[in-house]
């Protein structure tokens, strides 16, 4: 793919993908790559004057992040290709980034790692279960409260449109709705003072399932392997007098530590 159309098409994935805005993007060169990360910390100690420094030795992991395959074709009709009225070049770069984007948005949250990204929801750490049929305001600051303050600074509430309404409907003890819409356009609006965003793919609020993460999701690692392929197939629908496009990157997610992010969960039926 050329340079430009490279980020043309990068550019419109973002825009068509919530979660890419969110976690954080690297390039990677080969289908394989180890990221080293830390399982747990050492600490310091007291010490008697002229004592031995005590040893307490940070503990290691790996995860091993990969590329898988996502792809998709257009047929264009010859009389369009050659209409110098429509821009084709802007409406191929806008329907391939809105069906990977809408893809890619899938597995980042909910994929299960077969053939395909494994998704945040079902990595994330388990925060609160809900004992009811739906949620409470003491669900909302127990998720907020079940994140370790570190990541509490950058983190953001995660879920869909249902979801939110159930929310926006949720009082505190004074009286006042904890939803606190945004007065100003293109900010997003929070709950206890967060970031709130919203996606289709987030699971619905019902018995079992995961309808809510509240997180750092600059934890959530996004590798994209170098360049994106992109063919024109000028013969194989000739004969429909139509031109064809193929579009496939390879691509992998996944959630680098789970501590970083917190699910509440609706407790399944029992």
């Amino acid at each position: 793919v050329p340079d430009e159309y490279e980020r043309t098409l990068v550019e419109a994935l973002e825009e068509e993908n919530v979660f890419r805005q969110l976690a954080k993007v690297i390039q990677t060169s080969s289908g394989d790559r180890k990221i080293p990360v830390v399982t747990g910390h050492g600490e310091a100690s007291w010490m008697e004057e002229n004592g031995l420094y005590p040893d307490s030795q940070d503990t290691f992991g790996q995860q091993s992040i990969g590329a898988y395959k996502l792809g998709t074709a257009i047929r264009v009709s010859e009389e369009l290709l050659n209409d110098s009225v429509f821009d084709l070049e802007s409406y191929i770069a806008g329907e391939f980034a809105r069906r990977i984007g809408t893809k890619e948005e899938e597995a980042f949250l909910i994929g299960d790692g077969r053939n395909k990204p494994t998704g945040v929801f079902p990595s994330a750490e388990l925060g609160v279960t809900a004992n009811g049929a739906s949620i409470t305001f003491d669900d909302v600051i127990d998720l907020y409260h079940s994140l370790r303050i570190p990541y509490r600074r950058k983190a953001v509430w995660l879920l869909n449109d249902a979801t939110i309404k159930a929310l926006r409907k949720i009082k505190d003890n004074n009286g006042n709705y904890i939803w606190q819409p945004s007065v100003t356009a293109g900010t997003p609006d929070t709950i206890l003072n967060r970031p709130c965003y919203s996606t289709s793919f987030a699971p619905e609020l019902a018995a079992g399932n995961r309808p809510m993460l509240f997180g750092d999701f600059s934890y959530y690692w996004i590798a994209d392997r170098e360049y994106r392929s992109f063919k024109r197939l000028n013969e194989l629908y000739a004969a429909n007098g139509q031109i064809g496009f193929l579009a496939s990157q390879r691509v992998d997610g996944m959630l680098m530590l789970k501590e970083s992010v917190k699910a509440l969960e609706m407790k399944a039926k029992g």
